[in-house]
């Protein structure tokens, strides 16, 4: 007799925990995917924030060692010493945003700050060289940025 008796008649369909006893439904196999894609998705999460924060540093360093390689790269401005002020201070900036994202300092607000900064490295490039791989590079780590931005951090933080 079915187990999904209710007023003393059998029941046309199984009950759910009949379906859950024969493998079929939503019990614990459903459970169990759930929770595996809840925790792979933190993990995509926390490696999408260490790779963006990566990149920042990169960059960040590279503006600081050898910032004469990066006044090309300033729009309108072309005096010498305020350029590399410029460049290094723009160094600065990436090199701590990227060091707050890679070790999970407030990741949200340092990729909003990060994103908005990529957005005016984005703006500036396509104004003053049009269209170009390293414009569209760069509009994948803004895109990066954005995701990290709204995000919710949950695996490797110091503050979240």
């Amino acid at each position: 007799m079915n187990q999904g008796v209710k007023s003393g008649k059998p029941s046309a369909a199984p009950s759910r925990n009949h379906q859950e006893a024969a493998g079929h439904g939503g019990g614990a196999p459903r459970s169990a995917r759930r929770q595996w894609r809840a925790e792979y998705t933190q993990w995509f999460t926390t490696a999408s924030r260490i790779l963006l924060g990566a990149v920042l540093v990169w960059f960040g360093y590279h503006e600081l060692t050898a910032p004469l390689a990066w006044t090309g790269y300033v729009p309108v401005i072309h005096s010498g010493s305020f350029v590399e002020l410029l460049v290094l201070a723009h160094g600065w900036l990436l090199l701590l945003l990227g060091i707050a994202i890679l070790f999970g300092i407030s990741p949200r607000i340092a990729s909003l700050i990060a994103a908005v900064l990529l957005l005016q490295i984005v703006v500036s490039l396509t104004a003053t060289g049009g269209l170009s791989d390293l414009v569209l590079r760069d509009v994948g780590v803004l895109g990066l940025a954005l995701a990290a931005t709204g995000a919710e951090h949950k695996r490797l933080l110091l503050r979240q």
